[in-house]
């Protein structure tokens, strides 16, 4: 729940606005009274943002992370002085495919947007980084808290990696106003991107078909669902002038990690399709094998704990990939 007194007729700018979060953050911001900027690469119809028309409410700036101008005119032509930065290549497998592609976008993108956030640091009041479990990259020891660093080995985990640690940089050396969330995997209505276990899980089994599983389906992961994971970047937001908030990071996930097939027939069961068996590849490459975040600091700091449990959220989930594929315009 977003403070409509806080947000009222603040300027915000969102990065990555037509992605899964995006497309759930925006909307929030807008009804709060927040007046919305959106920097946009890629018009792409298919988006929530984009299909349901929210993004008619908010000012469009057409224009890529990794160019200082485009960045500049976003924060100075609209006087922003919030950003949740949620821009990035998203996908492991995407990264492992096309690693000079990724770090382009998390990486330059991230330090361009930083910098421009420091050139205009009179006007820019709290920068809001949407980074992930990824970034600590494998360890024998789990769960991992915020005093673990960034260790990335693969590129979309590196990507990751660097973006936190020049976060960390604008954070200490320029004083920026920043704080970076480490989330489990997002998931929730919205998400295209069929890969990706949930999203791809639910469209196989409502077509009638056996999902696929890439790894073994003894992966571990948290589970986040998507409004969880905007509380968590508003709650960061709202609070970032604390000394104990302000360049920060904070884990945000569930209690209890869970492997691929839990999730897999967990999605079967609630589909009312158990008689379908997930098919096993085992071929992914370039992922870790087992993640499991510790949110104490962000329960103890910010009074965030998960209000949707993995049952509640994807019963959520597949209730709208239901209703998006029966009719897709």
């Amino acid at each position: 729940m977003l403070g409509v007194t806080f947000w009222q007729d603040r300027s915000v700018l969102v990065t990555g606005a037509t992605g899964l979060v995006g497309s759930a953050l925006v909307p929030g911001l807008l009804e709060a009274g927040a007046r919305v900027c959106v920097l946009v690469r890629d018009w792409d119809p298919q988006s929530e943002l984009i299909r349901s028309g929210v993004i008619g409410a908010c000012r469009v700036v057409s224009g890529r992370l990794e160019s200082m101008p485009d960045v500049e005119r976003a924060l100075v032509e609209h006087g922003v002085e919030t950003v949740f930065h949620l821009g990035a290549q998203t996908v492991v497998g995407t990264g492992y495919r096309s690693p000079y592609a990724t770090f382009e976008s998390n990486i330059r993108g991230s330090y361009t947007l930083f910098e421009a956030c420091r050139r205009h640091a009179d006007a820019v009041r709290r920068v809001v980084v949407a980074s992930s479990d990824k970034a600590y990259g494998e360890s024998a020891a789990l769960p991992y808290t915020e005093e673990m660093p960034p260790r990335g080995r693969h590129p979309y985990d590196v990507s990751k990696s660097c973006a936190d640690l020049l976060a960390k940089c604008y954070a200490h050396t320029y004083e920026l106003p920043i704080v970076v969330a480490r989330c489990g995997n997002i998931y929730g209505g919205g998400d295209l991107n069929w890969s990706r276990l949930i999203p791809g899980t639910i469209r196989s089994v409502l077509a009638g078909q056996a999902p696929v599983i890439r790894s073994d389906g003894l992966y571990r992961r948290d589970y986040v669902y998507v409004a969880d994971a905007v509380a968590a970047y508003v709650a960061l937001a709202e609070r970032i002038e604390l000394p104990d908030i302000r360049g920060e990071a904070f884990n945000f996930g569930p209690a209890d990690s869970l492997t691929v097939l839990q999730v897999a027939r967990a999605v079967l069961r609630l589909a009312g399709r158990g008689d379908l068996e997930p098919v096993i590849e085992n071929t992914a490459r370039g992922e870790i094998r087992d993640q499991h975040l510790d949110s104490a600091k962000a329960d103890r700091l910010l009074g965030w704990r998960p209000k949707w449990s993995l049952e509640k959220g994807l019963e959520k989930t597949i209730a709208w990939y239901r209703d998006r594929l029966a009719s897709p315009s």
